[in-house]
């Protein structure tokens, strides 16, 4: 067997691998011998067929598959030993007509070439690190929020600002019939607010669908309409009045805080206030981290300058799926997926170059973590490292799970050598401001 290899150029090379038939004669020969001691054949006792007609029967699709299993072997032994980074797998380039017969057969494949390239981590614009904070004011509402879902209702004879509604929307022609229990603060106008102070049960008050929620998506779940027939939806609807009633505030004694956090892990109102604040800006600071993370991601793929072997890639979409994919069809995949595969190659490097790894160690304690989270969601927040251990055990039999665990430890790695390596400015800003930055002021 010879390989030899012809570069394209820098992104794009064919490899030859010549294949002589004393590489796969005597394993064919074994195979098909084998075949003739069990082979069942009309006419002829078991293990007696002329050897002759089992190569007339299987003799060509054992020495393709052998033949096959070689090339594979062969060209995964190659790239290794010459430590070639491809992108996708080699393409074997059509060959009409090959004599199976030939001393020595010869086959060719396409190799598309992974892009030298350095990257830079000193943007000239500090990318913001945003750290929120849990301010008085949401913490303040965190705190009635909570009241009023264990507070009582008490039954109204008027709608007042602070009711409880419950009634059913309705439209004969679109078929609309839900029952929704609402608060007038949902609404986007103070017209529809006045439509309801002082309603009674049995009341029916009528609304324009158009401009009744500040968001479609509050609409579309009053209504029970579908996501594509809320956008734009212009008619008139009813609404009956069935209920009014007002929530009681709950007492904020040590009854709520036991029920809430467990026997005595909160004493006070300034205790509930300190945890509250806590557990928000845990969740605040993955939020701030993943914000970070897509905006480091956007300036890596922005700045970092190189070509792809863009013709091999859109022929190899073509094949490497469950479909086969037509010409214009790879090229819409490919556009699609070339920042992805460009980041990808982006994260290799820098993977690579600062030795940042994943052993097994990170990903058992990762996933015994993951485990006490889950757990500790169920009451059970002490459970022995025996109980861990077994669990993660049984987790990790799973390799798509290991697989998954492992980005996980990765993007995190990523993230820890970011914030040490990347030109930052930190910031600090209220939840609601972040979202007003981030996200624009909805």
């Amino acid at each position: 067997m010879n390989i030899t290899r012809e570069n394209i150029d820098e992104l794009n090379a064919v490899v030859k691998v010549d294949i002589e038939k004393s590489d796969y004669s005597d394993k064919v020969e074994k195979i098909l011998s084998d075949y003739r001691k069990t082979a069942s054949v009309p006419g002829f006792r078991k293990g007696h067929v002329p050897m002759g007609m089992v190569k007339k029967q299987y003799g060509k699709a054992v020495l393709v598959d052998e033949v096959n299993k070689l090339l594979q072997d062969a060209l995964n032994k190659y790239l290794t030993e010459e430590k070639l980074d491809v992108l996708g797998h080699p393409l074997p380039k059509p060959q009409d007509n090959l004599d199976w017969d030939a001393e020595q057969l010869s086959f060719e494949f396409e190799l598309g070439l992974a892009p030298e390239f350095s990257v830079d981590l000193s943007p000239k614009k500090a990318i913001t690190h945003y750290t929120i904070i849990a301010d008085d004011k949401m913490i303040n509402e965190q705190v009635e929020s909570i009241q009023k879902q264990y507070g009582k209702l008490v039954s109204q004879e008027e709608v007042s600002k602070d009711s409880e509604v419950t009634g059913v929307y309705s439209n004969e022609e679109k078929g609309i019939e839900n029952r929704v229990t609402l608060t007038l603060d949902k609404f986007k106008g103070k017209a529809t607010e006045k439509k309801f102070i002082g309603a009674k049960v049995g009341d029916v008050i009528t609304l324009k669908t158009k401009g009744l929620y500040s968001d479609d998506h509050e609409l579309m779940h009053a209504l029970k309409v579908s996501h594509d027939e809320v956008h734009d939806l212009d008619i008139e609807v009813s609404f009956t009045i069935s209920e009014i009633n007002n929530r009681e505030l709950a007492d904020l004694d040590q009854d709520l805080f036991d029920k809430l956090f467990g026997k005595d892990v909160v004493k006070s109102v300034t205790d509930l206030k300190e945890k509250i604040k806590e557990d928000a800006e845990k969740q605040f600071k993955q939020q701030a981290d993943q914000k970070l993370l897509n905006d480091v991601t956007e300036y890596l793929v922005d700045s970092t300058k190189f070509e792809l072997p863009a013709e091999f890639l859109q022929k190899w979409i073509q094949t490497s799926g469950e479909q086969p994919l037509d010409e214009v069809q790879a090229k819409e995949e490919y556009e699609k997926s070339e920042k992805g595969l460009r980041y990808q190659l982006i994260e290799g490097k820098l993977v690579g170059d600062n030795n940042i790894q994943v052993t097994m160690e990170d990903v058992t304690g990762h996933t015994k973590e993951m485990i006490k989270a889950q757990m500790a969601q169920f009451g059970q927040m002490n459970p022995s490292e025996e109980e861990l251990d077994g669990i993660a055990s049984r987790v990790l039999t799973n390799q798509e799970e290991v697989r998954r665990i492992s980005e996980q430890i990765i993007s995190q790695k990523l993230l820890s050598f970011y914030k040490e390596n990347v030109k930052l400015k930190e910031k600090e800003v209220t939840y609601e401001n972040f979202v007003k930055e981030v996200y624009g002021d909805k």
